[in-house]
C-alpha cells in the first residue's frame, strides 16, 4: 500500500507537468510572458511542498520507509533536470502549437558522444548531490535511529546507480560511438 508520502510524490509529479503546461498554455496560446514566467517559477514550489511535508512527517514520529528516500531523490532528480525538461516541453509544445521549428535531435558520434554523456553523468551526479544531501539533513536534523535508518538504503541504491552511470559515460571518452554503432 503507498503511503500518503508516496501519493503526494505522484501529486507533486503531476503538479509540476501541469504548471509546465499552463506556462506553455499562457505564452503561446494566450501570449501571456509574465504569467508563463510565474507559472514556470511555481515549479520548484512543488518540490518545496514535498520537502517540507516528508520532513515533518518524519518529525511528526513518522518511521521513514523507501517512499521517504524517494521524496529525496524526486526533488534531486527535479531541481538537476527541472529546466532541462522545461526547455524540451517548450520546443515541444512551440512546434506543436505555436508554428515553431520542428525538434530535431543531432545524432552524435565520437567525442561530441562522449561530451553530451559525461554532460548527462554531470547533471546526474548534481540530482545525486542534492538528493543526498537532503536525505543527510533530515537525518541530522532527526538523529540517526530506527526511524531514519530506512533513508539509507535507497541512497546505496542510487549511489550504485551513480558509478554504473559514470562507467557507462565515461566508457564512451576512452571506446567513442562510431557512427554506424
Amino acid at each position: 500500500m503507498i503511503s500518503w508520502i508516496g501519493w503526494l510524490i505522484i501529486a507533486c509529479e503531476i503538479g509540476f507537468w501541469v504548471f509546465v503546461i499552463a506556462g506553455l498554455v499562457a505564452r503561446y496560446i494566450f501570449k501571456k510572458d509574465k504569467l508563463s514566467i510565474i507559472l514556470f517559477i511555481c515549479t520548484p514550489l512543488v518540490d518545496l511542498v514535498l520537502l517540507f511535508a516528508t520532513y515533518f512527517d518524519l518529525l511528526n514520529g513518522a518511521v521513514a520507509d523507501f517512499i521517504h528516500g524517494l521524496a529525496a531523490i524526486y526533488i534531486g532528480v527535479s531541481v538537476a533536470y527541472g529546466k532541462q525538461m522545461i526547455a524540451w516541453a517548450d520546443k515541444q509544445f512551440a512546434y506543436r502549437f505555436a508554428g515553431g521549428e520542428r525538434p530535431v535531435k543531432k545524432k552524435l558520434y565520437g567525442m561530441e558522444y562522449a561530451r553530451e554523456e559525461r554532460k548527462g553523468w554531470y547533471r546526474h551526479f548534481l540530482a545525486y548531490v542534492i538528493g543526498a544531501g537532503i536525505l543527510g539533513l533530515i537525518i541530522l536534523t532527526i538523529g540517526y535511529s530506527e526511524q531514519t535508518e530506512n533513508l539509507v538504503r535507497p541512497l546505496m541504491v542510487w549511489t550504485l546507480a551513480v558509478a554504473i552511470d559514470f562507467v557507462v559515460s565515461f566508457s564512451y571518452t576512452i571506446f567513442p560511438k562510431r557512427a554506424n554503432d
